[in-house]
């Protein structure tokens, strides 16, 4: 008998155990998941709870500059028209028919914000800074009158030892 191509021994050490299934489309054996869905989902909620609310917004690129030109422009042209998705699709065609001296304005506009945000951003991320200082100093300080506590018991335990 020849052995068969690509069909090395089954790892046993491997993370997700195998058990036997009676589904017949599936196959005697299926694989059980480690982990389910709900946690993995869990633990993305988890990632994204930690933004700051008081960070400040990045600023729009040139090409939102113009759409929030172009959409009330666009809406005073076609009032009927509720769909966003088409307003965005027609900003979009205008924006690629638009010409580099015609998109400069937009461009110099979305610099200008950047340059704004920028400058916002160093002064949030010092108090970011001195508030993490603070948080610091308080731990350290927490630490210590902790050590001293147990400083003050390790003393009064030996002079209790030297009474006896």
């Amino acid at each position: 008998m020849r052995p068969t191509k690509g069909k090395g021994p089954v790892k046993k050490d491997t993370k997700e155990a195998l058990k036997p299934v009676e589904d017949k489309r599936v196959g005697k054996r299926k694989a059980v998941s480690n982990v389910s869905k709900s946690s993995k989902r869990q633990a993305t909620k988890a990632k994204l709870a930690k933004k700051d609310p008081n960070k400040p917004k990045r600023p729009p690129s040139a090409f939102f500059v113009f759409l929030e030109e172009f959409r009330q422009t666009y809406k005073l042209e076609h009032p009927n028209n509720k769909a966003v998705s088409a307003v965005g699709k027609a900003g979009g065609e205008k924006w690629k028919s638009l010409s580099p001296a015609e998109k400069a304005p937009y461009e110099a506009k979305a610099a200008k914000r950047k340059t704004e945000y920028e400058k916002v951003m160093t002064s949030y991320n010092k108090k970011q800074e001195s508030l993490d200082d603070e948080n610091d100093e308080e731990s350290d300080k927490s630490k210590s009158e902790v050590s001293a506590e147990d400083d003050d018991k390790s003393e009064d335990e030996d002079e209790d030892d030297d009474d006896e």
